[in-house]
């Protein structure tokens, strides 16, 4: 077994295309040859592409690098084919058209070299859906700040009322809770805006633009440092004036045609809201939110399966997604691009510990227990999911060596966690003890920051890296509850096995679970019927919302087909 631990300072000499520079020749070739050239090189590249795509991602990336001797015929349909063979790869670059084009890729490698490494998308993307995200980044453009269409609308905020229609309506997402949360809750804000026609600006909070790249061409989606209210953010709560919860106890928001109604509109949506608050989930409501040209939303839910729940919206989110549980996967690979900063731990870890490994495995461990770990019960709770899915492979407590004969397969686990306890456990056990068949496991992780850092730039890089490297992974483990893990099965398209949360610090059984869908839960869903103005249980409206396996009060999106 492979006995160094491996952490983020262990990489200063790891090689990564970031950290090369670009030479440039000079041709003296004439112009002809230069496109002969070209071409045969392009087909060689593509033809590569299409034979290689179904290999380990290690051995695509080593195949590509090496120097390797092909022999090609051009045909005299050379030009067409290649014609043909562009827009394919184009199209494989872009996510099958989930992705604009028009970036400038250097800026932010991730955005297209991510493909490289991810597993292809669980499905193809809806053309409704690719419609729709094309006409959005329109609108952005039209709307985003610093248009003239944005300033005449933040003039709306200053003056403290309107009558008429605005020009553009607007959702604000205010930055909140840990990077897990904001990520899922980033996804439900955008497909929301995408529901209803506005405009998705971002609250920077501290360390946004540090870590994401622009998704939106043209024009940022970035909330100006200047915008009149953003000073109030940090003192909205239920109790604001200008709380929709609020103003709905006291009886202040008119629904009548032609009243005065106020520019703007505070959603509290976050686990503690109260009745008046999930008022937002009902039809009813929402033709009073159609009116207002700003909503400012704080919210650290994942609520995207309650808007399926929603009679105004069902139709139209089934048009966008016809497998109702990729909603997450695409939405994140369409948001969520890495800065280069980023991109670039992901990368040097990657290829240096995890890439020549034929078989990758994810453990995502999230203790909400207190104290001091590693804790015993843990320890076991996850062995035994191991041993039981087969996941690793048992080990050979009798013999110091075994011999077997072949070649013996590798295989790389990569642990996340905020203590460095169980990857000692781990990292022990395969170095101390052969596997009973024979294969080589190596253990790692990147980083042990010990206790949760909201908002410090560096323990938040290396979580995003974290969540991005266990996505890259063939077989997850995550833990109960953690949208951490959420983030990193949604991205890589992985349907994790989830270790139940231990109870009385006691070791739960069955261990874990496989996931039946790969949609991320919604923890604190209503419990509430909008029609009767009564309570029901929402997980038995339709059969595509039901609760999730990790959390049995949440709601969570299942396809048809999918079973608990």
């Amino acid at each position: 077994m492979k006995r160094l631990k491996r952490s983020w300072s262990d990489q200063r000499q790891a090689v990564s295309s970031l950290d090369r520079p670009v030479s440039m020749s000079k041709w003296s070739l004439n112009p002809v040859k230069l496109i002969g050239y070209f071409i045969v090189g392009f087909m060689v590249f593509t033809a590569a592409s299409v034979i290689l795509k179904d290999l380990p991602s290690h051995t695509r990336l080593r195949l590509l690098t090496e120097p390797t001797l092909f022999h090609v015929n051009i045909s005299p349909n050379a030009t067409e084919d290649i014609s043909h063979l562009s827009i394919t790869v184009q199209k494989e670059k872009l996510l099958g058209g989930l992705l604009p084009s028009g970036f400038d890729e250097r800026s932010c490698l991730s955005r297209h070299e991510s493909v490289l490494y991810h597993k292809e998308l669980r499905q193809k993307p809806s053309s409704y859906l690719i419609s729709k995200l094309r006409n959005y980044e329109s609108l952005h453009k039209l709307c985003g700040p610093h248009t003239v269409l944005y300033n005449r609308s933040v003039e709306l905020i200053k003056s403290g009322q309107y009558r008429d229609s605005a020009d553009c309506n607007y959702l604000v997402w205010i930055s909140y809770s840990g990077l897990g949360n904001r990520m899922l809750t980033l996804a439900s804000a955008f497909l929301y805006a995408l529901l209803t026609n506005r405009v998705l600006l971002v609250d920077p909070g501290v360390n946004m633009p540090d870590l994401f790249c622009e998704p939106f061409p043209g024009v940022s989606w970035l909330l100006p440092p200047d915008f009149p209210i953003i000073d109030l953010f940090s003192t909205f709560n239920q109790e604001s004036p200008h709380c929709y919860g609020y103003m709905v106890k006291h009886d202040i928001i008119g629904n009548s045609t032609g009243s005065i109604l106020p520019p703007f509109i505070y959603l509290h949506l976050a686990h503690d809201y109260d009745d008046q608050d999930k008022l937002f989930f009902c039809d009813q409501d929402q033709s009073t939110l159609h009116k207002i040209p700003w909503l400012v939303m704080r919210t650290d839910n994942y609520f995207v399966p309650y808007l399926f729940l929603m009679p105004a919206f069902e139709q139209e989110l089934s048009n966008l997604f016809p497998e109702k549980e990729t909603i997450f996967h695409f939405l994140s690979r369409y948001l969520f691009h890495p800065t280069n900063s980023v991109w670039g731990l992901v990368m040097r870890y990657y290829q240096a510990y995890l890439a020549q490994a034929d078989e990758k495995l994810g453990i995502q461990i999230r203790v909400f227990d207190t104290g001091v770990g590693p804790f015993k019960y843990v320890v076991d709770q996850i062995t035994t999911c191991l041993m039981n899915e087969n996941l690793l492979p048992q080990i050979n407590r009798e013999k110091p060596i075994l011999n077997p004969s072949g070649k013996q397969k590798t295989i790389a686990v990569l642990i996340t966690s905020l203590s460095i306890g169980y990857f000692e456990e781990f990292q022990n056990m395969y170095w101390e003890h052969p596997t009973v068949t024979g294969e080589i496991v190596g253990v790692y992780q990147p980083s042990q920051e010990e206790h949760q850092q909201t908002e410090k730039l560096w323990h938040e890089r290396k979580a995003l890296a974290e969540m991005y490297l266990l996505s890259l992974t063939d077989k997850l483990v995550t833990s109960a509850w953690s949208t951490f893990g959420y983030v990193a099965h949604g991205l890589g398209g992985l349907k994790p096995w989830i270790l139940y949360k231990p109870e009385n610090r006691t070791a739960h059984n069955p261990p874990c679970v496989r996931a039946v869908s790969l949609e991320p839960c919604f923890h604190a869903p209503p419990y509430y019927d909008c029609k009767k103005k009564a309570g029901t249980d929402t997980s038995k409206i339709v059969p595509h919302v039901r609760h999730c396996e990790d959390v049995s009060w949440g709601l969570k999106l299942f396809d048809q087909n999918g079973e608990l």
